[in-house]
């Protein structure tokens, strides 16, 4: 890539989609273009032997089983369907749901609504790094508690959650553990049986898959979860979550997922350590959350003085974000690093810096080249 071409640092938001995903999705818009429900004929068959094996590809990444694996248009549905279809199954136990303050707005705005319906949610703090109290944790639950809600790894900051802790805490106390894993799978390993995760959440575009695709994982022994579908019409999905599925689209994040298994397909870790170090060396600039326990590929920095949209505009060639895609239309400060302490004044000179598979070194020492230029403008 030349160094005076657009330079894509917000792999977070969406990745692009893999070659090889693209190429084994395109038979399903031409002439495999059957409808996994048609049962007749050889068309249908098809789309449902294709279904079959991208069921079989995510669930093998996962560590699940192929029949635990419902597909679906992506997180945000998944997050709906299993936060409310947790509400409606459980609701004789309880009413109780804990989560976090630095929960992705597909967890808080779904809580919002099931407080109005009558739902008690719990929202955990968070310190300075971003990570949660396990004893906090703990003591929130009560009785009536039929659920924790804590995603694996935040879209903002990087922060991995002791997803392992927290699902044997749920597991101790009888509750199911839903995780938010739409940030995390693809780029570290998860898995659903060593994490003590119950119910999983992720979408394809995250992981070098189409937009518009998802999935959801829901345990079928010990415990074996129970969910009330929120789509009906159809009974596809076995009856969980209705709607003709996007063959296609599944074909793609069945790929994504294949592809996500073998091991050295990117240097994340080391590109974005360069990255963070040299920014660092400008001076008056700190990071955002933990410095260990995050994704490997990501970086939030606070820029003291200069609000980031201005630094943004600044520097064209660097496509970067403030925060999370979904809430960037949004004008208020982020939430998430207003949970962590931050002032608003503090949070309006962040800058999240999200790297990938395509990521190179040259992109990098150009952007480490751009935002020092840019910076010592604006300071001057």
């Amino acid at each position: 890539m030349s160094t005076k071409a657009a330079i894509y640092l917000d792999y977070n938001a969406t990745t692009p989609v893999e070659p090889m995903v693209l190429e084994v999705m395109l038979p399903y818009f031409t002439h495999k273009f059957g409808n996994a429900a048609s049962n007749s004929h050889n068309f249908g068959w098809q789309a449902t032997d294709a279904v079959k094996t991208a069921r079989e590809q995510l669930a093998s990444l996962v560590n699940a089983t192929s029949q635990e694996i419902y597909f679906t248009s992506g997180s945000t549905e998944g997050l709906n369907l299993v936060l409310k279809g947790l509400a409606e199954a459980y609701k004789q136990k309880g009413n109780h749901i804990i989560t976090c303050k630095t929960e992705h707005k597909a967890v808080l705005d779904v809580c919002a609504k099931l407080e109005k319906q009558g739902a008690e949610i719990t929202y955990l703090s968070v310190g300075a790094n971003g990570g949660i109290n396990l004893s906090e944790l703990k003591e929130a639950i009560k009785p009536t508690t039929i659920g924790i809600c804590l995603m694996y790894a935040n879209n903002e900051t990087g922060v991995l959650h002791p997803v392992t802790e927290i699902g044997q805490i749920a597991a101790d106390h009888n509750l199911i553990y839903i995780c938010d894993a739409t940030q995390a799978v693809g780029k570290v390993p998860v898995d659903v049986i060593r994490d003590n995760i119950h119910v999983l959440v992720l979408s394809a575009h995250k992981l070098y898959g189409p937009k518009g695709v998802g999935a959801i994982y829901v345990r079928r022994k010990n415990p074996r979860v129970t969910l009330i579908p929120q789509i009906d019409g159809g009974g596809h999905e076995n009856g969980l979550r209705s709607g003709t599925l996007n063959v296609p689209g599944i074909v793609g994040l069945g790929m994504a997922a294949e592809i996500s298994r073998e091991p050295g397909t990117d240097n994340c870790e080391l590109l974005r350590n360069k990255l963070e170090k040299e920014l660092l060396s400008i001076g008056g600039i700190s990071i955002n959350g933990d410095t260990k326990n995050r994704l490997p590929n990501t970086l939030n920095i606070l820029i003291e003085g200069i609000k980031s949209e201005k630094l943004i505009t600044r520097v064209p060639q660097l496509a970067m974000a403030t925060g999370s895609a979904c809430t960037s239309a949004l004008p208020q400060p982020s939430h998430v690093l207003l949970a962590m302490g931050l002032t608003e004044e503090q949070a309006y000179s962040s800058l999240r810096l999200s790297i990938g598979r395509y990521t190179t070194e040259e992109e990098i020492q150009r952007t480490v080249e751009l935002l020092k230029e840019a910076i010592g403008k604006l300071r001057g």
